[in-house]
């Protein structure tokens, strides 16, 4: 199983970003995906998931209406959009899926938000 993350970089506040997840070694059609972040100093949080179809999505409360999690099962790709970004936004951003009892992680993203 490989997570390969990109798309992150150094944004503005109030700006956008799109992250991608291309993923390899699995099924990716049959798991529901995950975006994680971590800020500096901080614990490792939940972002979203999105169901193995991509007709239903979860977001934790302070994203809600700015990020938004898709994908696309013939790419074996998840993305994160992010809008209307914060400096509080900052964090490397993981993906994530869960196969059985076993959890695999992608290397990271890093975001910045920053003027």
């Amino acid at each position: 199983v490989q997570l390969v993350e990109s798309g992150g970089g150094l944004v503005q506040p109030g700006g956008s970003l799109r992250l991608s997840c291309a993923a390899s070694g699995f099924t990716f059609s049959s798991y529901a995906m995950r975006w994680y972040r971590q800020a500096p100093g901080k614990e490792r949080e939940w972002v979203a998931t999105i169901i193995s179809s991509g007709n239903t999505a979860y977001y934790t409360d302070s994203m809600k209406g700015r990020f938004t999690i898709s994908r696309d099962n013939a790419k074996n790709t998840v993305y994160l959009q992010m809008n209307i970004l914060k400096p509080e936004d900052t964090a490397v951003y993981y993906c994530y899926v869960a196969i059985s009892s076993l959890k695999y992680w992608g290397q990271g993203t890093q975001v910045t938000v920053s003027s």
